[in-house]
């Protein structure tokens, strides 16, 4: 018998960023950082341990934006044209380090990855999910879905039927892609408003996740606070809530693993460092200075003077930190089972950006814990939450509470000074929606596609991920552009359908740039 179970949960998501009316645009270099430095990374752990022979569980959200443009032909082109560049640019920094014997070494490491990189992407025919899909099949992974668009639910129930398509047009996304329903959901920001599990009941989802308060403060209180799901009163979803202290453990820069003076620096990047004429040709056609991936210094300590990074260091260091992760989990299991006399389940979720790109160890870090999991102890066992709720289904029914996570855990990220405005923009076009599919039930021909174009913007328009950005203060200018564009676009949608106007060319270009989701279904919005 275990004496507790272990759910390592990665989210991951990025919003949809698609512009095929420029050549080179900034902001999709989000998606290609994120497949060179965690997607792939992720893919080499899983395979190594598959190959080996190591079992392991881990479950992964996989938002539809991010699955929309991991399938999309163009990005995929664009991705192997940056990193073919960058590629070229490690074999020029091999000859320019070549008499700074450290810094070559680290050059030609980063040569050899990004080779790597792009024999993955090749391998699985460019497209990154049918490798997740792979390790899901094998019964090591298990993927789940998320909100459309990353839509923050709790901000949208003024009109649920919003709520109701995020779910819908997701669950159904996941269906054509792996071929059966999502059973879990991540919560976009683990945004929860009472009631939304019947969304989920009715979309065929068995579990989602919640941050500590959501279950802690629910009615009546969990007998186990956080260390067993429950079942919402009503529908018998299941909600598992974060363990606050294994989840500070790895994600903080400060307490945590990824600010070790060991690991790699993420702030010092040669786009930045080097001299503009070398560097420019691999930085943004505009002259832009930005990060390239090639980074030579270590953390090292608070001031700005900074050590070459070793490798060998930082890898002795992620296995440290993996054995110490895995005993701290073993004691608290231990503490947990003998107090509430029932063998826990610690949450322990994270973005998986974190590993690779923020913390470039932290694919290492994986490979380790599960691998010291599975040789070195029987105390506690890697499990998914289907696994758990199959072999546990016998669990305390209560109410959870509004949450979220992010700053004091009740929306305050995502509704502030600078993006308020937004939600009456987003109402107002929720509302039409749905007056849109009562007026038009069975469209079709021109009328439907317009009506779909009309969901697909206004999905668009309600990401989270515009209102952080405008919150957090970085890219503002483009999160603006990209929520006023969207209900702009559903605004002339709207009174073009509702005037029996339609302009084919102008929705021949919007389903031509905003292409996500090729086979929604405007009804979905009721």
């Amino acid at each position: 018998m275990h004496k507790g179970y272990l759910c390592l949960v990665l989210h991951s998501h990025l919003p949809f960023v698609r512009h095929p009316e420029y050549e080179d645009f900034l902001e999709e270099d989000w998606l290609y950082e994120a497949i060179t430095e965690t997607y792939i990374p992720l893919i080499w752990t899983y395979e190594g341990l598959v190959n080996d022979g190591v079992d392991f569980r881990i479950t992964m959200s996989l938002s539809p934006t991010l699955i929309s443009m991991l399938c999309d032909p163009l990005l995929q082109e664009r991705y192997v044209k940056h990193i073919s560049k960058l590629i070229e640019l490690a074999h020029r920094e091999i000859e320019r380090t070549s008499w700074q014997p450290q810094f070559q070494q680290l050059a030609i490491m980063y040569l050899n990855n990004f080779c790597r990189a792009r024999d993955t992407f090749e391998g699985y025919k460019r497209n990154l999910v049918m490798a997740f899909k792979k390790f899901q099949d094998l019964g090591k992974l298990e993927v789940i879905t998320c909100g459309a668009t990353h839509g923050y639910f709790p901000l949208m129930d003024v009109c649920r039927d919003s709520v109701r398509a995020q779910v819908k047009v997701a669950v159904s996304q996941y269906e054509s892609i792996f071929g059966r329903k999502p059973r879990g959901i991540w919560l976009p920001e683990c945004g929860f408003h009472p009631g939304h599990d019947e969304i989920f009941k009715e979309a065929g989802i068995r579990y989602f996740f919640t941050d500590a308060h959501g279950v802690l403060h629910g009615t009546p209180r969990p007998k186990y606070a956080v260390f067993a799901p429950v079942y919402c009163k009503g529908t018998g979803v299941a909600c598992f809530a974060r363990d606050l202290e294994s989840s500070k453990q790895v994600w903080s820069s400060i307490e945590g693993y990824p600010g070790d003076y060991n690991y790699r620096e993420f702030y010092r990047d040669i786009g930045f460092d080097l001299e503009y004429d070398y560097i420019k040709p691999y930085i943004h056609p505009e002259g832009i200075r930005i990060s390239t991936g090639i980074k030579y210094y270590r953390i090292t300590g608070e001031s700005n003077i900074k050590e070459p990074y070793d490798p060998a260091g930082a890898r002795q260091k992620a296995a440290d930190h993996a054995g110490n992760f895995m005993f701290n989990r073993q004691r608290q299991a231990e503490y947990l089972r003998d107090f509430i006399r029932k063998s826990p389940i610690i949450v322990s979720p994270y973005d998986a950006e974190l590993f690779g790109h923020w913390w470039y160890e932290g694919p290492i870090w994986l490979d380790f814990l599960f691998r010291k999991m599975h040789f070195d102890q029987q105390d506690i066992r890697a499990i998914t939450p289907s696994e758990y709720l199959m072999e546990n289904p016998r669990n305390q029914v209560i109410t959870p509470s509004m949450s979220s996570w992010g700053w004091k855990g009740y929306s305050e990220i995502w509704l502030q000074g600078p993006n308020d405005w937004v939600y009456r923009h987003l109402h107002s076009a929720s509302e039409r929606m749905t007056e849109l599919t009562k007026q038009f039930p069975l469209a079709e021909g021109l009328l439907r596609r317009a009506l779909n174009q009309a969901l697909r913007e206004l999905l668009l328009a309600q990401s989270s991920d515009w209102a952080f950005i405008m919150g957090t203060g970085t890219h503002v200018p483009y999160a603006v552009r990209r929520t006023k564009d969207h209900v702009l676009r559903f605004t002339r949608l709207y009174e073009d359908i509702k005037s029996e106007a339609l302009d084919e060319e102008w929705l021949s270009e919007l389903e031509s740039k905003d292409n996500l989701f090729p086979d929604i279904d405007y009804r979905h919005h009721q």
